[in-house]
């Protein structure tokens, strides 16, 4: 019988000790969101998160990323993740209308003329804690937007607002909904995802996207008639489970708090404003017609309709006694230092 050294014996027991010890520190963090596998803004933000998550922790946060509703469903994903369904989501605010209501007064026409700087923005504002108490029951990572959304309709031209009367179109947000309703137009609520079966089928004849979505959901293929009017920007936030990042131990959210905040947020806007440029060149490759509104909160056609919305919007707050009109000046104030171009 082969004799072991006591010295040598207590150093392996030791070491399979410390083994399983990293193993049972090991944590699986389940990250849920709506766009397609095969987009640019699931591989390059979310899991390339992932993956630079994994790699920070030395493989002891694994993150499994399921993208297209396939783990909770858009308009409840962020439920979904307070509740402990998902560990972390990307989402948009709108899909939980009324939630988040200073959070969307970064979609005001206008407001941003990029991801960029709509994003900037955005943060700027969480950072500053404006916006602490919408987002009470989950940990922020980072805030991001899209570039402007403007107007997109399969066999209608809109030169202006009275041409949107009757429509029915896709409401992505509240500020979205407002300047179609404003203008006349039927408002139809869907997740983005939706949205390409739904112009396809007949039941929208439009929507309100920014030219990122229109290549991300396929829309391009469908639609011949844009009108370059930037009516909102989709806000989004990226969260995690409360009682997720408090079982972490201190190293381990130290690698998910070096991976929150400004550096994420310009990691997606470089994305998204990459998009809007693909996807605008695609509708004029395919020789649609885009009508270009210059200045548009000056405009004599648009301008009125899209102050009287914000206008509308920010009475709305004050009725509920929310500081809408000191979180607004405060997003003109950090637009004016937030870049709308990298560099």
């Amino acid at each position: 019988m082969k004799r072991f050294p006591l010295k040598a014996l207590a150093g392996a027991v030791l070491a399979t000790a410390a083994m399983g010890a990293a193993q049972a520190a090991d944590v699986t963090l389940r990250y849920t969101h709506f766009w397609p596998s095969a987009s640019r803004v699931h591989t390059e933000v979310f899991e390339a998160w992932a993956k630079s998550i994994e790699q920070a922790s030395d493989g002891r946060i694994r993150v499994q990323v399921f993208p297209a509703q396939t783990l909770a469903k858009a308009d409840g994903s962020y439920q979904a993740t307070v509740n402990g369904v998902a560990d972390i989501v990307s989402t948009a605010q709108g899909y939980t209308a009324g939630r988040f209501p200073l959070s969307q007064i970064v979609e005001f026409p206008g407001m941003g003329e990029t991801s960029l700087q709509s994003g900037c923005i955005l943060q700027s504002l969480y950072d500053k804690g404006m916006l602490d108490k919408e987002y009470a029951d989950s940990k922020v990572l980072y805030m991001f937007t899209t570039g402007p959304g403007v107007l997109h309709t399969r066999d209608k031209s809109i030169p202006n607002p009275d041409a949107l009367k009757g429509l029915r179109m896709r409401n992505p947000a509240a500020i979205a909904g407002q300047v179609l309703q404003k203008a006349g137009a039927r408002n139809v609520s869907m997740p983005a995802p939706e949205a390409y079966e739904s112009m396809q089928r007949g039941v929208i004849d439009g929507t309100a996207f920014p030219w990122e979505a229109m290549q991300v959901f396929r829309l391009n293929e469908l639609a011949s008639h844009h009108t370059h009017v930037p009516v909102y920007s989709t806000v989004f936030v990226t969260a995690m489970n409360k009682r997720t990042y408090d079982r972490l131990p201190d190293d381990l959210k130290k690698v998910i708090d070096d991976h929150s905040g400004a550096k994420w947020q310009q990691r997606a806007a470089a994305v998204f404003d990459a998009l809007d440029v693909e996807g605008r060149q695609a509708a004029e490759k395919a020789g649609n017609e885009i009508i270009v509104v210059d200045d548009p909160m000056k405009d004599a056609a648009w301008g009125p309709l899209l102050q009287s919305v914000v206008d509308d919007y920010l009475g709305g707050l004050k009725k509920q006694n929310l500081p809408g009109e000191d979180v607004y000046k405060a997003a003109l104030e950090a637009k004016s230092s937030c870049p709308a171009t990298a560099g």
